[in-house]
């Protein structure tokens, strides 16, 4: 079994857009993020991507259309140094009640299934609740980022009891915390 680390796509990599992100046009990385995940890859972790995108169950974007987005990130992460080992998607809108999508625990069930995981030595980075929540399902020790929705998400953890969580900046902040406990 190895460790992975789970990565959250908007707000995380790229930036939020209250309008989901429907185009690579509309796909706009965050500052610094290239730098980390070549870290995370010359340091051996599994990357791994898990998303919430109900723009396609809203009828907003098609499910290719967000399979090329993904695998055009892949492709700039991999141009700059980095590697993402895969991405997993969940499409349902929030009232589909789905067990997939975040903070419901099936992406990263799916993902330790396919990979062999040890999910209480994997870390979880996102930037809202449904993230952090997803991690403390598995056991997987969640680092919320203050970016994208991250500061809003870290009142309403705050509000709402949860611990069990770190906090970082950014992307960078957060790998180097990874690296540091993980060495």
């Amino acid at each position: 079994m190895r460790a992975a680390v789970f990565l959250d796509r908007d707000g995380v990599i790229n930036e939020n857009r209250a309008d989901y992100v429907k185009s690579w046009e509309e796909f706009v990385f965050l500052p610094h993020v290239f730098e980390p995940l070549r870290q995370l890859a010359q340091n051996g972790l599994l990357t791994i991507v898990v998303t919430n995108q109900s723009a396609i169950n809203r009828g907003l974007v098609s499910p290719e259309t967000v399979e090329t987005i993904h695998r055009q990130m892949c492709e700039a992460v991999s141009r700059n140094g980095g590697r993402i080992d895969a991405v997993l998607t969940c499409p349902h809108r929030p009232d589909e009640n789905c067990r997939c999508r975040k903070p419901e625990p099936g992406l990263l069930l799916q993902a330790a299934e396919r990979f062999d995981l040890d999910l209480p030595q994997s870390y979880l980075i996102g930037d809202a609740p449904c993230d952090i929540g997803a991690g403390l399902a598995v056991g997987c020790r969640p680092i919320l980022v203050l970016t994208g929705q991250g500061r809003k998400g870290l009142a309403r953890l705050k509000a709402h009891g949860y611990d069990g969580y770190c906090v970082a900046t950014d992307l960078k902040e957060a790998v180097d915390l990874v690296l540091d406990n993980h060495r």
